[in-house]
């Protein structure tokens, strides 16, 4: 995330035993974690063949961890919509990326608490107090700051629907290279495979913004 530009720039930018795992696998809805011998909290530090199924890496809970705030941000942009976006394709995306998301962050939450890790605090700000993590959240890529939140809530109209799009493509720009390394680091099939969804479907919502700002 550039924090050095503007809202009005952005307008114009493209912008974890058995039990746990099989409720985590039902939380998930992806049926991936089930079958798994492996104990709350149990590590595996490579995705080779020795990875007892189920088992979960620090990359893996790096990627809840974020992921968690990261959506959290994108409904509260999604939330903005009612009331202020013009353009009724623009309010069908943001109730889209709301029904997506929060199953999300409830089945990674799951995760956490089933690995007894920690939960990201929810929050109304952008600011997520987060490991390593500066107060604008700006160690997450496509995260916006408190000054964007706060142009993109006083925007209405046309300009709303603009700047939303523009700031919406950086921030699925910033999951889509979260799950990405999610993919090709973590080892809990769970959250890989929900790190490939992510990708599919924000890749796809990215394309579709694109072409509403006219640059698809």
């Amino acid at each position: 995330m550039r924090n050095s530009r503007t809202p009005a720039h952005r307008a114009a930018v493209s912008a974890a035993t058995v039990a746990a795992a099989l409720l985590l696998a039902a939380c998930g809805g992806d049926g991936s974690g089930g079958g798994s011998t492996a104990a709350p909290g149990a590590t595996s530090s490579s995705a080779g063949s020795g990875v007892t199924a189920g088992a979960h890496n620090a990359q893996d809970v790096s990627f809840a961890q974020g992921m968690i705030p990261h959506h959290r941000q994108a409904l509260e942009m999604a939330r903005l919509a009612a009331g202020r976006a013009s353009s009724a394709r623009v309010e069908d995306l943001a109730s889209r990326i709301e029904k997506a998301q929060e199953p999300e962050i409830r089945t990674m939450s799951g995760w956490l608490t089933s690995w007894g890790e920690d939960v990201p605090e929810s929050s109304d700000s952008t600011a997520q107090s987060m490991p390593g993590m500066d107060h604008s959240g700006s160690a997450m890529p496509g995260m916006m700051d408190g000054s964007d939140m706060a142009a993109l809530a006083k925007a209405s109209g046309k300009d709303f629907d603009a700047m939303f799009l523009a700031m919406m493509v950086d921030h699925h720009r910033g999951a889509v290279d979260m799950a990405t390394t999610e993919k090709s680091k973590g080892v809990y099939a769970p959250a890989t495979s929900l790190a490939g969804d992510i990708v599919a479907a924000q890749t796809a919502e990215i394309t579709e913004m694109n072409k509403l700002l006219g640059k698809g």
